[in-house]
């Protein structure tokens, strides 16, 4: 069964630097917050959207590559999954390495 640790650690490699690690971090979620608030009030939809889609860019900017996407579509669902585990770390939730984790079942 496939899985989705190859391409996190690939989207990891590609993102060291802190700032580019903290535009993500916020960025992505504008995204999200942007496509709902598209159909809610769709100026501040489409301000967050653009807004978020910026931070990414920049971030890319100033780490020196491209953005992950460019090498494939599925990194469009691996940069929100690879932002949520990186602000649930901020806040102090520590993920279990996937070596333990199969030890403690």
């Amino acid at each position: 069964m496939a899985t989705i640790e190859p391409y996190m650690e690939k989207y990891e490699h590609e993102h060291h630097n802190l700032a580019n690690r903290v535009l993500h971090a916020i960025g992505i979620p504008c995204i999200f917050a942007g496509i709902i608030l598209f159909f809610i009030v769709w100026q501040w939809g489409l301000v967050f959207f653009a807004g978020g889609w910026v931070m990414l860019f920049l971030g890319h900017r100033i780490e020196g590559n491209n953005p992950a996407f460019f090498q494939g579509p599925v990194y469009f669902l691996v940069g929100p999954v690879w932002a949520a585990r990186e602000i649930l770390e901020w806040f102090g939730v520590k993920r279990t390495p996937r070596a333990e984790a199969k030890t403690q079942s």
